[in-house]
């Protein structure tokens, strides 16, 4: 368009002063008259310009043509890229929103399953009791019935110790299905737990964030586990009473460590294990040995306690204080770091109950490691889905439930299980350890919490 106007504007201006030239010539003396071809030559230099300059714009024109061209096939190969991008964005929506929808099924599921399992923990204790009773009372009818056929001999056996027989035998075998349910309910968590953890794995793969009221959780926290004590067998509970504590059974002859069934002052029946040091029965209350048990667990599962009485395990908040309510107790934390040291420290404590959020005082009594408990305060406990108010919230950034004061330190023995040299220093310190007020730093291997009254003689 430029070379058309330009050429548009020289052409007058050619024309004009040619004609100029021409009346100047009539106006004035020449000495011999202007060939009449002169103009002809001109034109032809004119038109020649003119053919060129209508080449050059052709040229230009295809080649505007051309680069036209390559921009529409450029913008539709756009086009189909975009429209093939809108098919996968729509199509990766479509499995988000199928693996939300299974994510909600299989997490109501799992609801029901620890709900059903706990029921049956429940029916399993209560019948562990009947069946106590009633073998009491079988016990006190064999009795009398020996000491009648000591006297009658040819007394016949009595019809109520005939059914109350025929009865614990039912009852026996109504423990041992209710115990086979239960195993096989724990399998079916286990499935649950696997299948949810598959699909957060999935959803992570599509970088899209989960709704608030089916989300999983932020932080990076390992599933769920159900606070599920392996009831194993029972070692020789005493016919004529449940023992209140590990100090009962030792006291009864019960010399070898093993799981027992005691029921504290006003509590239910539940399962322990019984460790004897040095001639002295402790209650085990956490054991960490090999990290596998998750103990970033919520609070509800701190309160009644997770993991297997044979491995790792958190005996239970309330546990825990319906033993120590009963009497004075010493608290043993035995420690063994990754070189196979192996040290312990002993404190004497108070408990308070969950209305003070299981508030802990420690005084040191002895020990080969330094104390790394700070003594004489209030250190409440909390987790990451519950802190006291008012009090400082550690189990944010620090993994597990622990007694944490006004500063979160680092002897947290329920953090993350740690293997050497695989994480980093930060990620250490937030795991297993053990930091003395010195300023030691203890990366620990295994722990072990135990309790024993003070006020008791061993026998």
């Amino acid at each position: 368009m430029f070379t058309i106007k330009l050429l548009l504007f020289i052409v007058p201006l050619v024309i004009s002063s040619r004609i100029d030239q021409d009346n100047s010539s009539f106006d004035s003396v020449s000495p011999e008259p202007k060939s009449r071809f002169a103009m002809l030559d001109d034109v032809k230099i004119l038109a020649n310009g003119l053919l060129q300059l209508g080449h050059g714009l052709k040229d230009f024109v295809h080649k505007t043509k051309g680069q036209i061209n390559d921009i529409f096939q450029k913008l539709n190969i756009f086009d189909q890229s975009f429209y093939d991008l809108s098919l996968q964005t729509r199509e990766i929506k479509e499995e988000e929103k199928e693996l939300r929808r299974t994510t909600y099924k299989l997490q109501v599921k799992n609801e029901e399953v620890k709900n059903m399992s706990l029921e049956l923990n429940l029916k399993l204790e209560s019948l562990l009791e009947e069946k106590i009773l009633l073998q009491q009372k079988v016990k006190y009818l064999e009795e009398q019935l020996t000491n009648l056929i000591q006297n009658q001999p040819e007394t016949p056996e009595h019809p109520e110790v005939t059914s109350l027989k025929s009865f614990v035998e039912k009852q026996d075998n109504s423990i041992k299905d209710l115990l086979q349910t239960v195993e096989e309910q724990y399998k079916q968590l286990n499935q649950q737990h696997s299948q949810i953890k598959e699909i957060e794995n999935q959803l992570r793969m599509t970088n899209i964030q989960e709704p608030t009221e089916i989300s999983l959780s932020s932080k990076p926290r390992a599933p769920r586990t159900t606070p599920f004590l392996q009831l194993n067998e029972i070692r020789n509970v005493k016919h004529d009473g449940i023992p209140a504590d590990c100090t009962t059974i030792y006291n009864r002859g019960e010399h070898i460590s093993g799981m027992y069934a005691i029921r504290p002052s006003n509590s239910q029946v539940f399962h322990v294990y019984c460790d004897v040091l040095s001639g002295s029965p402790w209650t085990l209350i956490q054991h960490r040995i090999d990290g596998s048990q998750n103990f970033n667990e919520t609070w509800e599962n701190y309160k009644y306690g997770f993991g297997r009485l044979d491995g790792e395990f958190w005996l239970g908040l309330e546990k825990i204080y319906s033993i120590v309510k009963q009497s004075n107790y010493v608290l043993r934390i035995e420690l063994e770091d990754w070189k196979d040291n192996k040290h312990y420290i002993e404190y004497s404590f108070y408990l308070g109950n969950h209305e003070t959020n299981y508030t802990l005082h420690v005084v040191k009594i002895t020990g080969n490691v330094p104390n790394a408990i700070p003594e004489n305060k209030d250190l409440v406990f909390s987790t990451w889905d519950h802190k006291a108010k008012g009090h400082f919230s550690c189990p944010e950034s620090y993994s597990g439930g622990w007694w944490w004061h006004d500063e979160c330190g680092e002897n947290n023995l329920n953090g993350k299980y740690n293997k050497p040299r695989t994480k980093s220093k930060p990620e250490r310190r937030r795991g297993l350890s053990w930091k003395s007020q010195n300023g030691r730093l203890y990366s620990i291997k295994s722990t072990k919490m135990l309790i024993h009254p003070t006020d008791e003689s061993f026998e």
